[in-house]
């Protein structure tokens, strides 16, 4: 059975308040902010100092520290501590997050990259949501109040996702194999969670059906 949901989305497309009305109507855990509250407690663990990143600025990271940090409007996360902290660590991070998330099935996961880094998993279904761009903006500028800042989070988040996909997994984003359905939000919340809803269920039918 499909016992794990997985949300990806456009940055602004609303995945953050559609996975919470997704895992409201199923009554599953959801994992959204709490998994950035997770990764940033982590990443605070002391290591071993990575002696050949020590001397100089990796862009990667930067990029992997806007996903997970800027991208949840949440401003009272706690930096990661850049001294100990680099590309690749940050990476198993945040799949060891991840994967132990989706041991607390069924549930709902939120962005992340978990439909990559779950991927080779038979009890997931996977949602990539998207909208339009004024749509994106409108949702962005709502929750940052600044019209500058909505408008370079919106051209950059979703670049930053992009290339994250194509630099860890090889594969563009979004990659559709990965994915169960592809839905596009200007058609309402409350329509998406229906239709995904649906979507989850007829699959879980079909696999009831196919053990019968």
């Amino acid at each position: 059975m499909k016992q794990i949901l997985l949300i990806d989305r456009e940055f602004g497309a609303g995945g953050c308040a559609i996975g919470e009305k997704l895992a409201a109507r199923l009554n599953w855990k959801l994992f959204d902010e709490t998994l950035s509250e997770e990764i940033a407690r982590l990443a605070k663990i002391p290591v071993d100092v990575c002696r050949r990143h020590e001397e100089r600025t990796d862009p990667w990271l930067q990029r992997l520290i806007n996903l997970v940090w800027r991208g949840t409007f949440d401003r009272n996360l706690p930096s990661p501590d850049l001294a100990i902290l680099d590309t690749d660590r940050l990476v198993s991070i945040i799949q060891q997050v991840i994967e132990q998330a989706a041991e607390n099935r069924p549930c709902v996961i939120v962005g992340r990259g978990a439909p990559y880094f779950l991927r080779q998993r038979t009890d997931t279904f996977s949602v990539f949501l998207y909208a339009s761009r004024e749509l994106k903006f409108r949702r962005i500028l709502k929750r940052v109040g600044n019209e500058a800042e909505a408008v370079k989070l919106l051209d950059s988040m979703d670049d930053d996702r992009r290339k994250f996909v194509k630099h860890y997994f090889g594969h563009e984003w979004p990659n559709r194999q990965y994915f169960d359905a592809m839905l596009n939000t200007g058609n309402g919340d409350e329509n998406t969670v229906e239709a995904v809803l649906h979507l989850l269920n007829a699959a879980n039918q079909n696999e009831g059906a196919g053990k019968a």
